[in-house]
């Protein structure tokens, strides 16, 4: 819902209709999941086998396309939400990974994919430079944090220890890194 949220507004922004800003509403919360689960040839990809994925995405674009301009005063509160996302979204796509018995480095990119694509695919759909492409520190996080959950299985610990543990890891580093401006190298410059 919120990663909906997040493309709907995007979508305002760009001052698309309704139709438009539902659909790059709709590409953004399922596409991270949908390019995961295709690479991992798990079909049909998940948001097709629950319908509550579908009802949770049009709960978001209801409320983006009825209630936007409120919504868009809220978009330090959607940050934490959709920091929260990526954060459990990586353990998520990892732990699914995992299941279907890759090395864990490829679960950690896979885990990245599904934070983070959803975001690609809205940002070049609405022809930005991805988020991911620029110096902000973004998909990094997700990757870090994949390192940290996937070093604890290894160790033994305990999955929802492990889960906490992650998901805090990458909701602060991603906090800090907006906050105090962190940003990878500008190679562009040299």
């Amino acid at each position: 819902m919120v990663f909906a949220i997040s493309g709907a507004l995007a979508g305002r922004d760009k001052k698309l209709d309704m139709f438009g800003i539902a659909a790059v509403g709709f590409i953004t919360a399922i596409g991270g999941g949908t390019v995961r689960d295709l690479l991992l040839g798990s079909t049909p990809v998940g948001w097709m086998k629950d319908i509550i994925y579908l009802i949770m995405i049009g709960s978001g674009l209801i409320i983006s396309l009825f209630f936007g301009k409120t919504v868009m005063k809220l978009r330090r509160t959607f940050f934490i939400f959709d920091t929260v996302g990526i954060a459990v979204f990586t353990v998520l796509g990892l732990q699914k990974a995992l299941t279907f018995g890759v090395h864990p480095v490829i679960a950690i990119m896979m885990g990245m994919v599904s934070a983070v694509f959803g975001g690609v695919i809205r940002d070049i759909v609405c022809n930005d430079i991805p988020l991911i492409f620029r110096q902000e520190i973004y998909a990094l996080t997700c990757i870090a944090g994949g390192i940290i959950y996937a070093i604890m299985e290894h160790f033994g610990v305990e999955q929802i220890v492990n889960v906490l543990i992650t998901v805090s890891f990458i909701v602060s580093f991603r906090v800090l890194a907006v906050k105090y401006h962190w940003k990878l190298p500008d190679l562009s410059q040299s």
